[in-house]
């Protein structure tokens, strides 16, 4: 069942001890396309006004009190989405809306709103549309009060608005650059900085409700007038900008860049230019169908076949070890507490670029040293667990014969279990 392994591990979070390979791979893969259902699943965290009510109340009486729940807040958000991670029955589903999540990153460094709004905005302007059209991904994550915050667009304003003549205050260029540069069709689509600052005033106005987080346009802070962004004329007002938005992510730039960054992320750092092609393809045809680029990923030839060739990051490894010691949702907080001790915060990027996804960022000598540390103190939580019989789950036929030797010569159950989870067949994906 080797294809089966490989299908878990390229396409998921890795097998969970105790629970049975798929017969067919390649349709289980397909099935969590089919199945999946674009609404929001129902939550039961918080809405965003509750953020920001605890917000308002910690600006007019600071309390330690008030601090805890906005913390609680954001602790319970990072622990639903590794639970759900660890119980996923359908990993390539989250696979893809962490990808995305990362490609359209805001980060809780960047203050309260985005700290707390961090959960809320991967369930309601990325996961809702993982296998819809990337325009609607995009706008959906434009709007949403975190990426406002994130990037400095809340209070962005056109300097010959009226409320730039009377505060006399002026553009926030962040989101716009931002977009262009790193969310749609990069560099190589050879905008300037003029582009920019026009795509800046088309922005302008784009904010949020501060009671209830929901998207607010302010005309009053809108730069007035047609703009003009990559040689294309774009009218005043809110439209104007949903319009120039739909028009960059179906853009030919996007969607070159966009497959190369998926084809990067499933298959190998630098990926088989056939495999870039296949899925730029689909995304032309499908006028930007991610559920079309998801289907081309796992139909290529080599999707079940080549050898993993990437590096876990953080995030992957922790929640795969995991699961493939069998730890339940219920212990997602180890989940949340591996990532920070591995230098990959869950939504903490250090810059609008989002996580890397390259071996050379990950397999420093520090960063190695420290995945054994992590591995040695979880192999010792879940010692009780048998670590050939995790071995077979997690890789099968993918571990090496002299792996099962040193598992079994093993001084200890930790020191077994550790072998496991440090050993490089694990660390791969």
């Amino acid at each position: 069942m080797t294809a089966a392994h490989i299908a878990l591990i390229r396409f998921g979070y890795g097998p969970r001890l105790g629970e049975p390979l798929p017969d067919d791979p390649a349709g289980w893969l397909a099935a969590q396309i089919s199945r999946h259902r674009p609404a929001p699943a129902p939550s039961p965290l918080p809405d965003l006004g509750e953020g920001f009510r605890l917000t308002a109340e910690r600006a007019r009486m600071p309390t330690a009190e008030t601090q805890r729940a906005l913390n609680r807040l954001v602790a319970d958000e990072l622990a639903a989405w590794c639970a759900g991670c660890l119980a996923a029955e359908a990993p390539f589903i989250e696979r893809l809306v962490a990808f995305w999540a990362n490609h359209l990153c805001i980060s809780r460094r960047a203050g309260q709103v985005a700290a707390f709004g961090a959960g809320h905005y991967v369930r309601q302007a990325i996961r809702p549309h993982v296998l819809g059209r990337f325009e609607d991904m995009l706008l959906a994550a434009v709007r949403h009060p975190a990426m406002l915050r994130f990037l400095d667009n809340a209070g962005s304003i056109g300097p010959n608005s009226e409320v730039g003549r009377r505060r006399n205050r002026g553009l926030n260029e962040n989101l716009a650059r931002e977009i262009l540069e790193l969310h749609s069709v990069t560099p190589a689509a050879g905008y300037t900085q003029e582009d920019v600052t026009e795509f800046a005033k088309v922005l302008t106005g784009w904010s949020f409700d501060a009671e209830t987080g929901a998207f607010a346009f302010r005309p009053a802070a809108h730069e007035p007038g047609a703009k003009t962004v990559m040689g294309r004329r774009v009218e005043e007002g809110e439209e104007g900008g949903i319009a120039l938005l739909r028009w960059l992510a179906r853009h030919p730039a996007t969607h070159r860049a966009l497959a190369r960054k998926l084809a990067a992320h499933f298959f190998a750092d630098d990926p088989d230019p056939a495999i870039v092609r296949a899925v730029e393809g689909a995304l032309r045809d499908g006028g930007g169908d991610l559920g079309a680029a998801a289907r081309t990923l796992i139909s290529r030839p080599e999707a079940l076949s080549a050898p993993l060739a990437k590096l876990r990051p953080p995030h992957d490894l922790v929640l795969a070890a995991l699961r493939a010691v069998g730890a339940p949702p219920d212990r997602a907080l180890l989940a949340v507490a591996g990532m920070n001790q591995l230098a990959q915060p869950l939504w903490s990027p250090p810059s609008p670029k989002g996580w890397p996804d390259r071996i050379e960022d990950w397999a420093g000598p520090e960063a190695l040293l420290a995945r054994a540390d992590w591995a040695f103190a979880t192999a010792g939580r879940f010692a009780r667990v048998d670590a050939q019989a995790a071995a077979e789950a997690a890789l099968g036929r993918l571990a090496r014969d002299s792996l099962r030797r040193e598992i079994g010569r093993a001084g200890s159950a930790q020191d077994a279990m550790t072998l496991l989870l440090a050993s490089p067949e694990f660390q791969r994906r």
